[in-house]
């Protein structure tokens, strides 16, 4: 035992260091070191429109709450007591551990229908177009694109750890595939969500000045003013949310929004955040291996309830982490939005809108800001539109 762990601990160190010198290339940006000033959201947002966004995402914040709770819970109960469905099945040990994955994440999409259509009625009582059907259809479309990668993760996981020479380890070859189809997914995806082009006149010169030139599609029926880039190579495209581009957003906020994505595509953020997912779902495997184990290893489906229960409570351990990078991300988008636009009377008056049409919180409380947060707070893209002003 005492020789396994030191062979353990002799793999691990340089493994460590693999990981913390890919985690230091991953980081790297064009970020200046800059220290933001210090602005207070009392000055910056009128009382009226602080306390909607406020309440509106403090209601938000409890939903999430809500919701993630039930699932952890409905999890727990499902690990402990869901072997029983198998024994209902005769499509062998894998296609019965594919029949325990999606029985569990249609009980997680039952529990949380109710918190889904309180916030369709949320949003709707605060003036955002959020119908019912988005929120249970949506939500279970979401859900069954989830399922479709499970049961592709799980047959790939199940296979592998059922091979004599290979068992316990089935991590090791199967994180790289995984990562593979990660891949594939971003770069297949962009041709999927359609939308109509979108020609305005800036469009051009943002292109020539962030050195990118990729389609710029308007998705319709879609309730809220966003916008994302994402694709890989020749996928590579933006697509902005149809309210993005409509009244109280005029062409030159939306001058700042495309440059901001363009940003992304020019920084390579969808190759960086495959690289994150990849420093991510190593450990992850790994530990999933070893909690299979209590149940007899991967390959066998009474262990897949729990491997279900267990990804969740880890790929939620890892939020911080994520939102972290996100948040780097996105700041290094708005560096060069501002560098493209040379506009920072425009980004601040676009994050300004953010608040009072989207009531977004623009300083959240620190749990919110961890676990919630993909981006920087409203507050601190205003502060870095003042930075780059000064």
């Amino acid at each position: 035992m005492t020789r396994q762990r030191v062979a353990g601990v002799a793999l691990l160190a340089p493994f460590a260091a693999a990981w913390a010198v890919a985690a230091w290339l991953l980081w790297r940006s064009s970020l200046p070191a800059y220290h933001l000033p210090r602005l207070s959201e009392t000055a910056l947002f009128p009382p009226r429109v602080l306390a909607e966004a406020q309440h509106f995402s403090s209601v938000e914040r409890l939903l999430w709450l809500g919701g993630t709770l039930t699932q952890l819970a409905v999890l727990g109960v499902y690990s402990r007591f869901g072997i029983r469905w198998m024994r209902e099945s005769a499509a062998g040990p894998v296609g019965t551990g594919m029949l325990l994955g999606m029985i569990g994440f249609a009980l997680v999409w039952v529990a949380e229908l109710p918190f889904a259509v309180l916030d369709a009625w949320c949003q709707r009582h605060n003036g955002l177009s959020a119908s019912y059907a988005e929120a249970t259809v949506g939500n279970w479309l979401a859900l069954g694109s989830a399922f479709v990668a499970l049961c592709v993760a799980l047959g790939i996981a199940m296979n592998l750890a059922r091979v004599r020479w290979i068992g316990d380890h089935w991590w090791l070859p199967a994180a790289p595939l995984f990562v593979g189809i990660r891949t594939l997914l971003a770069f297949v995806a962009p041709w999927l969500l359609g939308g109509r082009a979108f020609n305005a006149p800036y469009v051009a010169k943002l292109e020539a000045i962030e050195h990118v030139h990729v389609p710029v599609r308007v998705i319709s029926g879609l309730g809220e003013p966003n916008a994302f880039a994402t694709g890989l190579g020749a996928s590579r495209r933006v697509f902005l949310w149809q309210p993005i581009v409509e009244p109280p957003f005029t062409p030159r906020l939306d001058s700042f929004v495309l440059a901001h994505e363009l940003g992304h595509l020019a920084h390579n953020h969808i190759w960086k955040s495959i690289g994150w997912y990849a420093l991510i779902i190593v450990p992850l495997a790994f530990l999933l291996s070893r909690v299979a184990r209590r149940r007899g290893g991967m390959g066998a489906p009474e262990a897949i309830p729990l491997v279900i229960l267990t990804y969740v409570v880890l790929w939620l351990a890892a939020q911080p982490l994520q939102a972290v990078v996100s948040r780097h991300m996105e700041a290094e988008a708005d560096w060069s939005a501002l560098r493209a636009t040379r506009d920072p009377a425009a980004g601040r008056a676009l994050f300004e809108r953010f608040a009072a049409v989207v009531k977004e919180d623009p300083s959240p409380p620190t749990w919110d800001y961890v676990f919630l947060e993909d981006h920087p707070t409203l507050l601190q893209r205003i502060e870095m539109t003042q930075y780059w002003k000064g």
